[in-house]
């Protein structure tokens, strides 16, 4: 009987007792972006995260930290302390539906391939890590022709031209002073490193990267330069530059030679050698957006099975499956081009375009996601910076940051 009593007083007391901290990232967020932030600064505290994929928009449950409660009262997030009882129910609901529990085990180490002349805040991704306060690294050719790729576990890709054709801005921007220094410094590190053409050394650079998440990293993307590192991956070696970026003509017989075994995610499209014409080939599908309009351009979310899909589940965590679109050099993907072994996260309906995708490659992954910046539907050369305090709650900046606290989730997960 005094058992009884004392295991009664024992549930009646743990009942009382907040032992965890629920960050929820449903529409009762007030910041989703800060809120990544703050469960990545978890993670370097060595405290046992749980990713609840499908549970209130993918919310976070994290041991109680005064630490924590801090920071997510510094910076805005809403979290909400959860007892024993009210785990075990989240635990049942989500043991009973489509929904599951993701452990993250360690903070990732995070680089950003930019070269030194890139403004910050024209880059959607670090835009989004510099207000969700994740630190990370930047690196350029020169670092990842010397391996210092290993030192990583995920990378992003600037709106970088792997072509070597310098974004084919030369029709409308050869006489500004940017276009003609990002030549300038392009053409330097080329011949420091050894290479007579700039296209030579991007094709390196994209074969290392190719390298590197077939070593197990981990990749992102956006805008061109998703289409471009695919373009250098298929013509490598092949002279598809034409005479204002390389001095000479292109190889006439470069069609034959476009090898698509060595894409990631697409095959059988065809160039646009042109250097008059701001388009780099048959991929991307920013034409047929420009003519929906910013009222009528969206894109739908997949729904995944998070038990037996877990990994694109938590790329495409969410608070809506319904995002607005935003144009880029390289807005989206035509669906007859993209490879059947890559999984479709995102797309218009009822159109011809995939607008977020994923795939393995030997031990690692890469994730691409099509257009410049989520915020800002028709972004320009020379447009303001985007004010993410304006855009907290951003459903397209959210996918971007699922795929910086994806590499954390535990390895066993990631290779279902």
């Amino acid at each position: 009987m005094k058992l009884q009593i004392l295991l009664i007083l024992l549930l009646v007391f743990s009942s009382n007792i907040s032992a965890e901290i629920l960050i929820p990232m449903d529409g009762r967020q007030t910041d989703h972006l800060k809120a990544y932030g703050v469960t990545f600064h978890a993670l370097t505290l060595d405290l046992d995260v749980k990713w609840l994929l499908n549970y209130r928009g993918g919310s976070w449950l994290i041991p109680e930290s005064q630490e924590i409660i801090n920071l997510c009262n510094i910076r805005g997030v809403r979290y909400e302390r959860i007892s024993a009882p009210e785990i075990a129910e989240i635990y049942s609901i989500i043991n009973e539906s489509n929904m599951d529990i993701i452990t993250l085990e360690k903070e990732p180490n995070i680089a950003i391939y930019t070269p030194p002349n890139s403004l910050p805040w024209d880059d959607a991704v670090t835009l989004a890590l510099t207000y969700a306060e994740i630190d990370y690294d930047t690196l350029w050719d020169e670092e990842v022709l010397a391996g210092k790729l290993d030192n990583y576990d995920w990378l992003h890709l600037h709106h970088e031209d792997f072509t070597g054709q310098y974004g084919k801005f030369y029709a409308s921007y050869r006489s500004a002073s940017w276009y003609q220094e990002d030549v300038r410094i392009n053409e330097s590190m080329a011949a420091r490193l050894g290479y007579d053409k700039v296209w030579q050394l991007k094709h390196d650079v994209a074969m290392n990267i190719k390298n590197y998440v077939e070593n197990g990293g981990f990749l992102f993307a956006m805008c061109a330069a998703i289409e471009t590192i695919e373009i250098a991956l298929a013509a490598y070696g092949v002279d598809i530059a034409d005479t204002p970026f390389d001095g000479d003509g292109i190889d006439p017989n470069y069609k034959d030679k476009l090898d698509f075994s060595r894409t990631f995610s697409t095959e059988n499209f065809s160039l646009v050698t042109n250097p008059y014409i701001y388009s780099h080939s048959s991929l991307d599908t920013s034409d047929y957006a420009r003519l929906r309009g910013p009222e009528q351009d969206f894109f739908v979310l997949f729904d995944f099975s998070a038990k037996f899909d877990p990994v694109p589940t938590m790329l495409t965590q969410n608070h809506t499956n319904t995002i607005n679109g935003f144009l880029g050099q390289t807005t989206g993907f035509h669906k007859e081009y993209i490879k059947s072994s890559t999984i479709i996260l995102g797309e218009s309906p009822g159109e011809d375009e995939v607008k977020y995708l994923h795939g393995n490659i030997g031990k690692g992954t890469f994730t691409f996601f099509g257009g410049h910046d989520p915020e800002d539907y028709a972004h320009r050369v020379g447009d303001p910076e985007t004010n993410l305090s304006l855009h907290k709650n951003s459903p397209g900046y959210r996918l971007i940051l699922n795929n910086i606290l994806f590499p954390a989730a535990e390895k066993k997960k990631l290779q279902t």
